[in-house]
């Protein structure tokens, strides 16, 4: 066991508890001179974390408007707080953006843009005899909270291969715990497996000598799928056009950057966690873990729809039919982009 991503991991956790708020310029303005955006410290969320560290965000939204961030480890926080009208813009996964748009107010969450595609594997313990879906029978996996993008794809992966989660009757017992509690969990034996997203599965893989038995981009057509999308509150937009406008510019341009430059980017994104959590990720677990994205700010809208569909088989997404008319919110930047069923 690594004892410096062991102390990373118990920090990491502590925001799940405390979110962290951090205001680029620290005069207070009123809401109309400020966007307050909220994303996680995780590879996944390259784009803000180096678009906020590098400054391209602050260059580019003009109007004398202030940039406040908070850092989460949960999307349904993060919804939460949009729908209390304590954010803005946000970066979220799919599951919770779709939720976002179905469950607020005049359906006005919406998806910007997309982030990143992939990033997530299946990860089997060393000491596990896991080769394929048909070794899951009688195995204690993990995934993330109930209803995030991990959970709905480890439980629909289960469903497509004829398996069942135990509380359902089935024979494979899954456990939503945080990805703190799945490396501990991990690290003592205590589970077979776990699906997982970057830095995390990489970190499991590398560090704990697990065996990625797929990336999970594997599974879906053209090996793409969003996995981490921008979402925005529409009234906020609706009122505030330019400084949405300006952000997702800063956004398109943050992300070719990224992919241009990852050696910097995984400079950047150490950076940001010493900063933030005080302490690092190993060079090699952010190389590899970055690697293993794709860093694109394309929703990938299709891959939207097909996960509301799994998340709605799962009986996720409630007793009634659901309409995502209008999940998409377009403007100049991104009115190429056609919604699509």
């Amino acid at each position: 066991m690594k004892t410096k991503s062991l102390i990373l991991i118990g920090l990491v956790g502590m925001i799940s508890i405390f979110t962290l708020s951090i205001t680029l310029n620290p005069d207070e303005g009123d809401l109309q001179n400020k966007v307050r955006i909220a994303y996680f410290p995780n590879i996944g969320h390259a784009i803000p974390i180096v678009g906020v560290e590098n400054g391209f965000f602050e260059k580019n939204i003009g109007n004398g408007t202030i940039i406040e961030t908070r850092i989460f480890d949960s999307g349904p926080q993060v919804i939460e707080s949009l729908f209390a009208n304590s954010l803005d813009i946000a970066y979220v996964g799919p599951g919770p953006a779709i939720n976002g748009f179905l469950n607020s107010n005049e359906k006005n969450i919406k998806i910007l843009a997309g982030a990143a595609s992939g990033g997530a594997s299946f990860i089997v313990h060393p000491n596990s005899e896991i080769n394929s879906a048909s070794d899951f029978t009688n195995k204690k996996i993990a995934a993330p909270q109930i209803g995030n993008t991990q959970d709905v794809s480890l439980r629909h992966y289960l469903s497509d291969n004829g398996l069942k989660p135990a509380e359902l009757g089935g024979s494979v017992v899954v456990y939503n715990i945080s990805n703190p509690d799945i490396y501990t969990l991990f690290v003592k034996g205590e589970i077979d497996g776990a699906w997982v997203a970057e830095p995390w599965a990489t970190i499991l893989e590398n560090e704990l000598d697990g065996k990625r038995l797929f990336h999970e981009e594997e599974l879906w057509p053209n090996n793409q799928f969003a996995s981490v999308l921008l979402i925005v509150n529409s009234n906020y937009a609706d009122k505030n056009p330019e400084v949405v406008s300006n952000f997702l510019s800063s956004h398109h341009e943050t992300a070719s950057w990224i992919n241009q430059n990852p050696t910097e980017t995984r400079i950047i994104f150490n950076s940001f966690l010493e900063s933030y959590l005080g302490q690092s990720l190993s060079d090699e677990v952010v190389d590899v873990a970055l690697s293993n994205i794709e860093i694109t700010s394309d929703p990938i809208s299709n891959s939207v729809y097909s996960f509301a569909k799994k998340a709605d088989d799962l009986g996720y997404l409630g007793r009634n039919d659901y309409d995502l008319s209008g999940l998409f919110y377009y403007d100049d930047s991104n009115s190429d982009l056609e919604e699509t069923n």
